[in-house]
């Protein structure tokens, strides 16, 4: 049997007037969700702990919480299936408006409900132990009356594991703890709370008043028994949490333009690093649609090679050492692992994915489904790859890091694997199903090759370097001769398709062109596949997606490297505002709405800005 589905949610007052804190703006309204009980994507901030991220709409609701890591079971999952998903809710009973921003350097989240009656301060938090990560998952949700008095309902309603398993209430010597797909989870309420237990749920009433203190928490383990922290130990946590967010964020600073946007790009970045293994999740949800016509829904809890280089060179550039190289380590180790080459990405384990992705039967996000776990592009051949891991070897060495010989030896066997494929067709960085001699697809096997061949002259790579430069020549030609238009003033998406494809502009950032032609070819980008300041991702792209959120960042490092600083700068400070009202970016955007589309928060956005922010104002060439 599947839970009863919630009582419809109060009602909510709307605004379009932006409140002001600290010189930022905060978003003062609050949407309403769709009849089926679905909150625009927009509406989602994140909170995490190193193992999973929760999503939090603006109205108070946590609709993607798996426990307790990323890729496991989804107990609370009403994101993609909103009457039996699961849920943890907790807002005002009367009308209000909420306002929120992340304490400054953290993760936790802070949202202000206001009421005709009060004002009350809610504080999210996935906590964190004095040396890290905590051994199970604990999420507090801190209330804080600050004036007159303001009544709320809490409750902790497990779902059906996209419609897997059920749900049940257990009685222990302890009280009720809840059990679902081998978790067991347990409310965490402050003594004065006022509980109630149902067969498969709790529920919580509250009544603030200023300088009173409540608490919703949650506490779950998988297959092992649960600790039982005391209720003020959560609260207790939050605190801790803060001070371990902001001691990371110390680490690094940044004097630059767009500093809220860089920072909170770093902080999301951090949240996507499974602390584990140090692998990178691409984003924090399956089945998010690219498109409201249904169809293009993926699964993106898993570590991209091409995300993981592209994270690294922006933690490199901030000088944040721990996460690069466990980053480095965990890749090398897991690709070891694997006899045959590279493969496209892999599971946060450091395991090989399935190449068949499971259907879930629920409804999807506002019901564009389908909803699957597992991702078909693993058993894809992409020819990038091998550029995305020699980036992450070079950047290391050249920041003064040593390779040990078992990772020498391993790269001489992928540089000469790439010698030998770089002619056959591929599906392309984009994973398409159609195979081609796509034009970036070469140009990774060109970046690869030139990196080895440099890693080979400093000694880090055993094998032989003038082979290695030989082959890049003959990419480079390869492309120069097949590739280019003189017609169209661009290079094509591949040989005899008159398309473009935007990934070219990666290559203005690896260096392959940075001149005439490079700059044309943004130009026809631009004129083809741009709307407003972003890009589709390819020439008919328009009529199966939203906008692709990393090209537009992409591009501007492109604009500064060949040259155009002042376009570059002009194009980022347009950009800004793309993120939602706490710095948060998708996958991809609706054209004219700016309305989010695809998985979120998607890494690899917040990896292109952190690098457009970094290369338009160094210079970086």
């Amino acid at each position: 049997m599947s839970p009863a589905p919630s009582p419809p949610p109060p009602a909510r007052v709307g605004t379009d007037q932006l409140t002001w804190r600290d010189g930022e703006p905060v978003q003062a309204v609050v949407d309403e969700r769709d009849a089926d009980g679905y909150a625009d994507l927009r509406t989602y901030a994140t909170i995490g702990d190193g193992r999973t991220i929760g999503l939090v709409a603006r109205d108070g609701r946590i609709d993607w919480l798996p426990l307790p890591d990323l890729h496991g079971a989804v107990a609370f999952g009403a994101l993609l299936d909103a009457d039996n998903g699961g849920h943890v809710d907790l807002c005002p009973d009367e009308e209000f408006t909420a306002s929120r921003r992340y304490l400054e350097g953290t993760n936790v989240l802070e949202t202000t409900f206001r009421t005709a009656s009060g004002v009350v301060r809610v504080t999210d938090s996935l906590n964190t132990g004095i040396a890290g990560r905590l051994p199970w998952a604990e999420l507090a949700r801190r209330l804080d009356g600050v004036e007159g008095t303001v009544t709320l309902t809490g409750r902790i309603v497990p779902g059906t594991c996209l419609n897997s398993a059920s749900p049940w209430m257990h009685d222990t010597v302890h009280g009720k703890v809840l059990r679902l797909d081998g978790l067991t989870l347990a409310p965490r309420t402050l003594e004065d709370d006022g509980v109630e237990v149902g067969d498969r749920d709790v529920t919580v009433r509250y009544t603030t008043a200023p300088g009173s203190r409540h608490l919703l928490g949650l506490v779950a383990t998988a297959d092992e028994a649960l600790y039982l922290p005391a209720p003020a130990d959560l609260d207790e946590g939050v605190d801790r949490t803060v001070a371990n967010w902001q001691r990371w964020s110390g680490t690094f600073s940044w004097d630059g333009p767009w500093a809220s946007a860089v920072e909170r790009s770093a902080l999301v970045l951090k949240q996507l690093i499974y602390a584990p293994t140090g692998a990178l999740a691409a984003a924090a949800t399956p089945s998010l649609p690219e498109s409201l016509a249904g169809g293009k829904n993926w699964d993106y809890r898993y570590a991209w090679i091409r995300d993981m280089a592209y994270s690294l060179t922006a933690l490199f550039r901030f000088g944040v050492r721990e996460e690069t190289h466990s980053a480095m380590s965990w890749l090398l180790a897991t690709m070891r692992r694997f006899v045959d080459e590279p493969q496209v990405f892999y599971t946060l384990s450091g395991g090989f994915p399935d190449q068949e992705p499971r259907h879930h039967d629920v409804p999807g996000w506002r019901h564009v489904g389908p909803v699957v776990s597992g991702n078909a592009a693993s058993g894809q051949l992409q020819l990038g790859v091998f550029g995305d891991i020699f980036s992450i070897v070079q950047l290391y060495v050249d920041h003064g890091n040593v390779l040990d010989d078992a990772t020498g030896r391993q790269l001489t066997v992928i540089a000469d694997r790439a010698c030998d494929l770089w002619r056959s067709q591929d599906s392309g960085m984009w994973e398409l199903p159609e195979l081609q001699h796509y034009t970036t697809s070469k140009l990774g096997c060109w970046h690869a090759l030139t990196q080895a061949a440099h890693l080979a002259e400093i000694g880090q790579v055993p094998g032989s370097a003038d082979r290695w430069a030989s082959e890049a020549d003959l990419i480079r030609t390869w492309v120069e001769e097949n590739a280019w238009s003189e017609e169209r003033g661009a290079y094509l998406w591949y040989p005899g398709s008159d398309q473009l494809d935007a990934s070219i502009l990666l290559h203005a950032i690896s260096g392959f062109d940075r001149g005439e032609r490079m700059s044309s070819t943004l130009d026809a980008l631009r004129r083809e596949l741009g709307h407003g300041p972003h890009l589709y991702r390819y020439s008919g792209a328009e009529q199966e997606e939203g906008l692709f959120v990393a090209c537009s960042y992409w591009m501007v490092s492109a604009l500064q490297l060949v040259g155009r600083g002042d376009e570059a700068r002009e194009l980022m400070d347009e950009l800004m505002g793309t993120p939602n009202d706490v710095g948060l970016l998708a996958e991809m955007v609706e054209p004219g709405t700016g309305a989010f589309l695809g998985n979120l928060p998607q890494g690899l956005s917040h990896l292109a800005l952190l690098n457009a922010a970094i290369t338009v104002t160094t210079g970086d060439r």
